[in-house]
């Protein structure tokens, strides 16, 4: 059994309340479209992955009342949301190996469909009563939204750094990792230390899933649901690109100008860059990255207590890594 599957099992009967509130909670009685779209996504098949941290945190808190599937629930919702939104800009067509929402209905959908399920979300956290609790998923929500924007004026130009990069990735995915676990926490009361942990547990988990992410874009696309060589194709300057570009001398630069930022790709280019990121080692560097920030993760635990659900905290961050070993 994998991690993530393993951590399910064990919060099954919470991971089952948190669905059910789910497909409550995306209902609409006026928009019948709404549930269409979102159920499109939502029950696609991904590993709730996102949901299952904010539940264990606060189990592993020694949480014991119900208001932690209200913030499972509203964390799979800002996901749900910024994955509508993301295809949208991206122009993407193929979401968890099936057709996106914005290719089934239209962009007009997928945009207001996002907006209707933000607006779901926060209504789920207001119901915790918690302002600590409101003020950490609607600062996680500003972050999401600032890093897209980042990412948007920074994805294709070759001055962007591993810098940038780090705070893109903070912004558009670590953002919302680390707030999932932050909340679990809070929401149990925990002392200050351990919410710290799993904050910093969240944040470089997250880190370490979107490198992991942008390495098998060139690695292999099966644990992706994506294409090898997708965000090449979408002249995405991701982190394998940035350390290639960095090593380039003025021939390849010249190619990569040509590839990323004006955007004139032929037939062969994707093989050519392959090549160029394995002559300079990116690919490893960039898995070498990845391990760093899992093993970062892994290391942020020691202050929560010992229970099998800080073991399985530990076998997802090594799990998110694995996927390329």
């Amino acid at each position: 059994m994998r991690p993530h599957e393993a951590l399910a099992a064990f919060l099954e009967g919470e991971l089952a309340e948190v669905n059910r509130l789910i497909r409550v909670r995306m209902s609409s009685e006026h928009a019948p479209r709404i549930p269409e779209v979102t159920a499109h996504l939502v029950e696609a098949g991904g590993k709730r992955l996102r949901p299952m941290l904010t539940l264990a945190a606060a189990r592993l808190c020694g949480y014991g009342g119900g208001y932690h599937i209200h913030l499972a629930a509203t964390v799979e919702f800002i996901h749900t949301a910024t994955l509508l939104h993301d295809d949208v800009v991206d122009e993407s067509t193929q979401r968890r190996g099936r057709p996106t929402a914005n290719l089934l209905w239209d962009n007009k959908s997928s945009v207001l469909v996002g907006d209707y399920l933000f607006a779901r979300s926060f209504q789920l956290m207001t119901e915790t009563g918690n302002m600590r609790v409101l003020g950490i998923l609607s600062d996680a929500s500003a972050t999401i939204a600032e890093g897209e924007v980042l990412q948007l004026t920074a994805a294709q130009d070759l001055a962007t750094g591993e810098e940038t990069y780090l705070k893109v990735v903070r912004g558009k995915t670590a953002a919302l990792f680390a707030a999932a676990c932050e909340v679990g926490g809070v929401i149990a009361g925990a002392e200050e230390a351990q919410v710290r942990a799993l904050r910093d547990y969240g944040d470089a988990l997250g880190i370490a899933f979107q490198i992991a992410d942008d390495l098998l874009d060139y690695r292999g696309g099966a644990a992706t649901g994506k294409n090898i060589g997708d965000d090449f194709r979408e002249r995405k300057l991701t982190l394998p690109l940035i350390k290639a570009v960095a090593r380039a001398d003025g021939e390849e630069r010249a190619f990569w100008e040509r590839v990323i930022e004006k955007g004139c790709q032929q037939e062969g280019d994707l093989d050519h860059a392959l090549a160029l990121l394995t002559r300079h080692g990116a690919l490893e560097a960039t898995r070498r990255d990845a391990l760093d920030w899992a093993a970062r993760a892994r290391a942020a635990l020691a202050p929560l207590p010992e229970h099998p659900l800080r073991d399985m905290l530990g076998d997802i961050a090594d799990y998110v890594v694995a996927r390329f070993a």
